[in-house]
């Protein structure tokens, strides 16, 4: 059995992380300062310490309990959020990610996965892993591409195997709407209230969307498989949807009249197509994004409505 430790555990990636794990028989802890997380999505046999991977005296007592395996998925998310906060974002991202691979290295962890973003891709037609021409819109782009590098370097220089995979837009079940989160809940909540879905551009924006399911299958491939130290993937499902096409998704499930209503662009939302190429993932731990769209947003659906007061 192996002893994992989730950092930002409470929220919706971690949340289903740490359940999947603790299916396959796995030890979880998480460390979630419960900013953005909860407490409620905690599955029942795992351990939730609440702290900051800023305070030292935390990540001393969680990492005191010698984990085998880190998924550090904590951060300051996102965009929009480190935009308006760029010194928190630093804190978080980058210092905060400093501290956990140093109690990953002198607790005698075995393996670290670090969860990036595509946003550090900035604006290319497809993304690809090789890419190392960056064109970086917001803080957390900058923090994200910063703490790969910090992984790296803590590979090269202490030994710390890690293994760093760029997350494309994931949504689903445990993601509660609010700001900073993703399109996909929010797009739902406000369908649910008979509110116009509003698209910050034109609608043809693309963007790759990915099921939580997935990604978490992903997450774990990476941990498990035998990966060069510091080696990036990229979870994506390859294929680009529009944002109107979504909001007319959305609208459908939810039996909203209420349509869409357009906005301005944000002045740092400059990328207009995001899709990524999986295939280097798929051929390391066979990584694919399986669940449709269509069907995806339903399960997500049926979630909010579940939980909404």
């Amino acid at each position: 059995m192996t002893s994992c430790l989730i950092t930002g555990g409470a929220g919706a990636i971690g949340s289903n992380l740490a359940a999947a794990l603790i299916g396959r028989g796995h030890d979880v802890a998480i460390i979630d300062d419960l900013s953005s997380g909860h407490r409620n999505l905690v599955p029942p046999h795992a351990r939730l310490i609440e702290g900051s991977i800023e305070s030292d005296a935390k990540l001393t007592e969680v990492f005191g309990a010698k984990p085998q395996c880190v998924f550090h998925l904590a951060a300051l998310f996102a965009n929009q959020n480190s935009v308006e906060h760029p010194e928190r974002d630093l804190l978080v991202n980058g210092r905060g990610t400093v501290k956990v691979l140093q109690h990953a290295v002198s607790s005698g962890v075995q393996k670290l996965l670090f969860t990036s973003s595509s946003c550090v891709y900035g604006h290319k037609e497809v993304m690809h892993e090789d890419d190392i021409d960056f064109d970086l819109d917001t803080p957390y782009a900058v923090t994200k591409l910063l703490g790969e590098q910090y992984c790296k370097y803590w590979s090269r220089s202490h030994g710390l195997d890690t293994v760093i995979v760029r997350l494309f837009n994931t949504y689903g079940p445990h993601e509660y709407p609010g700001p900073y989160r993703n399109v996909v809940p929010n797009f739902i909540k406000l369908a649910m209230r008979g509110e116009p879905l509003p698209i910050t551009g034109t609608g043809e924006e693309t963007r790759d969307f990915n099921f939580v399911d997935d990604i978490v299958e992903g997450l774990i491939g990476a941990m498990e498989a035998s990966t060069p130290p510091g080696e990036i993937y990229n979870l994506a499902s390859g294929a680009g949807m529009r944002i109107i096409d979504l909001a007319n998704q959305i609208n459908e499930i939810t039996g909203s009249r209420a349509g869409v209503a357009f906005k301005s662009r944000r002045g740092w939302d400059r990328v207009l197509n995001r899709r990524g190429d999986s295939s280097k993932a798929f051929a390391a731990f066979g990584f694919r994004s399986k669940t449709l769209v269509p069907g995806g947003l339903a399960r997500t659906y049926a979630w909010i409505k579940s939980v909404d007061a």
